[in-house]
């Protein structure tokens, strides 16, 4: 099915501006999904779960090395009944400082990215692969990933997002479970888990800053993502009074 892309609102127009991004919307090509990819189960442990449980474990894990060069665990941020759920790959060393992710000047420009997609930060919930970071921002070690992996499934199903938006590489593929490389995953809807939540992978912003010119593809990816699943949710109608007299 074929779209003719989202409609742009002034404040979107801005944002994308401010990316240095030719205002457009490219036309999006919609197909089935694959079927979803073997993941662990998470409804059953997860029953009797609560984000203030699951916080204080985290805040005080210890399930690898990393917490012993960690500053702060950085856990999670924004809206927890979002409808969108980001996902980046470790805390870089201005998050480590302040225990929230995408702080930094990719944090900046993902800012920016959702606002692109008609969005405020506070509107997404925002986590990542590993809540310690790597020493001198490393890619995760498996065993690591592997650690941390049950905080980031236990927050996906609080949450239950309608989409989940895999930014850069290494969320990627840990998400997927798979060594694709990023290029192959983009421009496709994937399915996440037992729920088959949809999937779409974009650049980091990280790497958006240091290869600008990929800006307009990252903006391809939202506009998937939009044609997907629209990242705020319907208003419910007001009911009205009726005066019977």
């Amino acid at each position: 099915m074929a779209g003719a892309g989202p409609q742009l609102s002034a404040r979107q127009k801005v944002a994308l501006e401010a990316m240095a991004i030719d205002v457009w919307t490219p036309r999006i090509e919609l197909t089935t999904p694959p079927p979803p990819a073997p993941a662990p189960a998470l409804a059953a442990a997860l029953a009797p779960d609560d984000w203030g449980t699951l916080e204080r474990e985290a805040l005080a894990c210890t399930r690898c090395v990393l917490h012993q060069t960690r500053t702060r665990v950085v856990f999670g941020v924004g809206d927890r009944q979002a409808r969108w759920l980001v996902i980046g790959e470790a805390p870089g060393a201005d998050e480590d400082r302040q225990g929230e992710p995408f702080v930094g000047r990719a944090g900046q420009l993902l800012n920016e990215m959702l606002r692109a997609a008609g969005l405020d930060r506070e509107q997404v919930y925002i986590a990542n692969i590993l809540k310690c970071r790597p020493p001198d921002n490393r890619d995760p070690k498996p065993e690591e990933s592997a650690s941390c992996e049950g905080y980031l499934q236990r927050q996906i199903a609080l949450v239950q997002p309608g989409l989940l938006l895999a930014v850069g590489r290494i969320a990627a593929q840990n998400l997927l479970r798979q060594d694709t490389p990023l290029s192959s995953l983009r421009g496709r809807v994937h399915r996440y888990g037992p729920a088959g939540i949809p999937l779409v992978v974009t650049y980091h912003p990280a790497y958006l800053l240091r290869s600008p010119g990929q800006k307009r593809k990252a903006w391809e990816d939202l506009c998937l993502a939009m044609a997907t699943v629209p990242p705020l949710r319907s208003p419910v109608p007001a009911r009205v009074a009726i005066d019977e007299r």
